[in-house]
């Protein structure tokens, strides 16, 4: 995935403008999703850190989703707090032991964006992959899609609990135990390109890829275990912008922003299959 060339300080200070009201949004093509943050979606700036502001207006956004009756469930990164690989060639630590690290960096993730939430009246359930009874509930697949049923949002962190696997490929595991319709890619970056549009003025955005597409073109869209597992069970992927405001929802109701990656379906085939 090539990122665009708009600065990474304005977008975050878009993002603070009020979300979208519920009350005027449309309705979502999708009744259940995983959505994918990565670290930076809580940072302000390159510095890292968890910044409060940007944390509360994102927990603004999916309050405004929680009320379109959506069920979400949210996979978080960690990357910024810790981020394993560039860790471990940096300061020589064990794969196994960076990444750890770096599930451990979600953790402060998700108790942060769940104060967030809870503040605005949204009730959440942290559920982590690596047992810490104090601070969060085991991950029991059943007992968090009971938790959506009931109009919870479910936030995953820890990853998939094992080293070497990245937090997307825990999202899209996630994605097929929970019976998710979609995973929603949220990036600093407004789709997938053909190369990078800062050096590369010929550089294409793709409305739309196939889930192969992606594995031969070597786009970084998300890792080959994640992709393919979402090819095998046909789950579509939407890439988008989540700094500028309303974006998250305006992917819920299926307009056309970023970029999806999927079977390549019309318009209303992909409509039908999604609404229930």
């Amino acid at each position: 995935m090539r990122v665009s060339s708009s600065g990474t300080r304005s977008a975050t200070d878009a993002r603070q403008q009020t979300a979208p009201s519920a009350t005027t949004a449309r309705q979502p093509r999708y009744r259940r999703i995983v959505l994918k943050l990565s670290g930076t979606a809580f940072q302000r700036d390159a510095h890292g850190g968890i910044d409060a502001q940007v944390t509360d207006a994102l927990a603004r956004e999916l309050q405004a989703l929680h009320a379109l009756g959506v069920e979400i469930a949210l996979v978080l990164g960690g990357g910024n707090i810790f981020r394993g690989v560039a860790r471990q060639s940096e300061h020589r630590i064990d794969r196994a032991t960076a990444d750890y690290m770096g599930m451990m960096a979600t953790v402060l993730n998700g108790l942060a964006l769940q104060d967030a939430l809870e503040r605005l009246g949204v009730h959440t359930r942290v559920m982590t992959a690596i047992a810490m009874h104090e601070l969060a509930e085991p991950y029991i697949r059943r007992r968090a899609m009971r938790h959506l049923e009931k109009g919870r949002i479910v936030i995953f962190v820890a990853g998939t609990g094992n080293p070497y696997f990245t937090t997307d490929t825990a999202a899209a595991l996630r994605a097929m135990e929970i019976g998710a319709e979609v995973i929603l890619k949220a990036t600093n970056v407004d789709g997938v390109y053909s190369d990078d549009p800062a050096t590369n003025r010929r550089a294409v955005k793709f409305d739309q890829l196939e889930f192969l597409e992606v594995l031969q073109r070597g786009l970084k869209v998300m890792d080959a275990t994640a992709i393919s597992l979402c090819m095998d069970h046909q789950v579509p992927i939407v890439v988008f912008n989540v700094t500028q405001p309303g974006n998250i929802q305006r992917a819920v109701c299926g307009e056309a922003i970023g970029t999806r990656v999927g079977p390549r379906r019309s318009q209303q085939e992909e409509s039908s299959r999604c609404r229930r």
